[in-house]
C-alpha cells in the first residue's frame, strides 16, 4: 500500500466519504486504510474501517479498531454505540450494556443508543422497564418521516410497546384500585380519574408539570397559609432543641451527610451539571421515602420525636423524607420544578444567615431562623446562599391539604403499582 503524506489526505478522505455513499464499502475501506497508514490514530478512518469489520463479522478486528477510535475521538457517542453492536455479536449482553451507558454519557439526547438500550431490555424480558425507555426514547427522537430509514421500524416498535404497556398497566391499575374504590363509594373520584388517565398518558397536562406525579384541579399556590397546618408552631418551638441536635451533627457526623443531588451516569444532567454529586448541598436524612433511618434519628431523639407528632406525608415506598438540607456559602440551587402536587414541602430554617434567599415562582423570601413556610415545589422554584456561612434547613413532606382521604390513599396504590411495575426508584428531588 503505497504511503501518503499527513498533509495530503484531504482527496483521500474525500473519495473514501463518495465510496461510502455510492455503496462501494470495499473500496471505501481500502482508502481509509491508506489514511491510518499516514495517520495511525484517525478517528474517522477507524471509526469507519470498524464498522466494515462488524460488517465482515470480524468482530475482533472491529473491537480493536473502535477501541482505538474511542481514544482517538473520546467525546464521539457514535463509537461507543458501535461498540455495542460488536459486544451484541460475541453475545455480550453485560458489555453491550455498558457501551451504551458509555455512549449515552457523552451524550444523553443521542437517542439511537437509548433506543438500543431499550430494545437490549425489552431482550432481557424486562418489558415494562424497556416500555418506559421507550417512551423516554419517542420525546426525543424525530417523527416516523423524518427519522433514518434504518430506524423506522425500531421506532414503530417502541410506538407499540409504549402503547401495550400503558393498557396493561391501566387494567392492573383498575383491578388493584378496585377496592379502594369501593371504600369510598359516592365520593367524588373526578380529579382522581383526571390522575390515573394523565399518568397514563391519556390526557394531557394544561396546569403544572411536576416530574412524576401530577394531580390535576389542586391550585398552584407557591407558598401556603399557615392555616392550613396549625402545627407549624409547634415545630417553630422546638427549633431551639432541633437545631442542637443539628449542630452535633454537622460536628460528628459529616460522613453521614450526602450530595443532594446523585444523577447516575448517562442520565441528562441539565442545569444540576455544577451541584452534581456535590457536596456543596448535601443533606443528612432522618426519614428517606417513608423508611425511618433508626441510627440517624437517634442522634437526633428530640427531633425524631417531635416529628412523630406532625402530620407527615404517609406514602408507602415514598414519603415521608424528612432531612436536613446543607448549602454551602456562595452556593446557587438553579431553577427547577419537583416531582409531584400532591406533596408539599415544609422549611424550618436552623442555620440562616443574612442574604439567603429562596424564590417560588414569582415571589421572593428570606430564611429566618426558626420561621417555617410550607411551599409547593412542583412550581420552579432556586435558593441562594450568597453568605459566607452554611445555610440549613429542616425538609418535612406533607401531604397537599387540598387531597381528601380517599384521593390520598388511591395516590399511594398507584404510585406503589407503578413501582413494582418499573422497579422504579422513589421520588427526588
Amino acid at each position: 500500500m503505497s504511503e501518503i503524506p499527513s498533509g495530503n489526505l484531504r482527496p483521500v478522505i474525500d473519495a473514501a466519504q463518495q465510496a461510502m455513499r455510492q455503496g462501494r464499502a470495499d473500496e471505501a475501506a481500502q482508502l481509509w486504510e491508506r489514511v491510518i497508514v499516514a495517520v495511525p490514530d484517525h478517528p474517522q478512518a477507524l471509526f469507519h474501517l470498524g464498522q466494515h469489520a462488524l460488517m465482515r463479522k470480524e468482530t475482533a478486528r472491529a473491537r480493536e479498531l473502535l477501541e482505538r477510535a474511542a481514544r482517538a475521538a473520546p467525546k464521539e457517542p457514535a463509537i461507543p454505540f458501535n461498540l455495542s453492536f460488536v459486544s451484541r455479536a460475541s453475545g455480550d449482553s453485560a458489555g453491550e450494556m455498558a457501551a451504551l451507558t458509555a455512549a449515552l454519557a457523552i451524550d444523553p439526547y443521542f437517542y439511537p443508543a437509548l433506543l438500543a438500550k431499550g430494545l437490549l431490555v425489552e431482550r432481557s424480558g424486562q418489558k415494562h422497564h424497556a416500555a418506559r425507555i421507550f417512551k423516554d426514547v419517542l420525546s426525543i427522537a424525530p417523527t416516523l418521516e423524518q427519522a433514518p430509514v434504518e430506524l423506522r421500524e425500531k421506532l414503530r416498535h417502541a410506538q407499540l410497546a409504549v402503547e401495550e404497556n400503558a393498557l396493561a398497566l391501566d387494567a392492573e391499575l383498575n383491578m388493584r384500585l378496585a377496592p379502594v374504590r369501593a371504600k369510598f363509594e359516592g365520593e367524588m373520584l373526578d380529579r382522581f380519574e383526571e390522575c390515573q388517565a394523565i399518568q397514563l398518558g391519556r390526557k394531557k397536562v394544561f396546569t403544572q408539570q411536576p416530574s412524576m406525579l401530577h394531580f390535576p384541579r389542586l391550585p398552584a399556590i407557591p407558598f401556603f397559609d399557615r392555616s392550613k397546618f396549625p402545627w407549624l408552631s409547634q415545630l417553630e418551638a422546638a427549633a431551639d432543641a432541633i437545631r442542637d441536635e443539628l449542630l452535633v451533627v454537622l460536628r460528628e457526623d459529616s460522613g453521614e451527610m450526602r450530595p443532594y443531588v446523585s444523577h447516575p451516569d448517562g442520565a441528562p444532567v441539565n442545569q444540576w451539571a455544577e451541584l452534581n454529586h456535590s457536596p456543596r448541598w448535601s443533606a443528612f436524612f432522618l426519614w428517606e421515602h417513608g423508611k425511618r433511618i433508626d441510627d440517624h434519628c437517634t442522634r437526633c431523639p428530640r427531633t425524631a420525636a417531635l416529628l412523630e407528632t406532625i402530620p407527615m406525608m404517609d406514602c408507602t415506598g415514598y414519603a415521608p423524607t424528612v432531612l436536613f438540607s446543607i448549602l454551602s456559602p456562595h452556593t446557587h440551587i438553579p431553577p427547577h420544578s419537583s416531582v409531584t402536587n400532591a406533596r408539599l414541602v415544609v422549611h424550618l430554617p436552623l442555620i440562616a444567615p443574612p442574604h439567603c434567599r429562596f424564590r417560588v415562582g414569582n415571589e421572593m423570601r428570606e430564611w429566618k431562623y426558626g420561621q417555617a413556610w410550607v411551599f409547593d415545589d412542583t412550581i420552579e422554584h432556586e435558593a441562594w446562599n450568597d453568605s459566607d456561612e452554611l445555610r440549613v434547613i429542616m425538609m418535612i413532606d406533607v401531604w397537599n391539604p387540598y387531597l381528601t382521604q380517599a384521593e390520598r390513599e388511591l395516590v399511594t396504590v398507584l404510585l406503589n403499582v407503578e413501582q413494582e411495575w418499573y422497579g422504579a426508584q422513589p421520588m427526588r428531588p
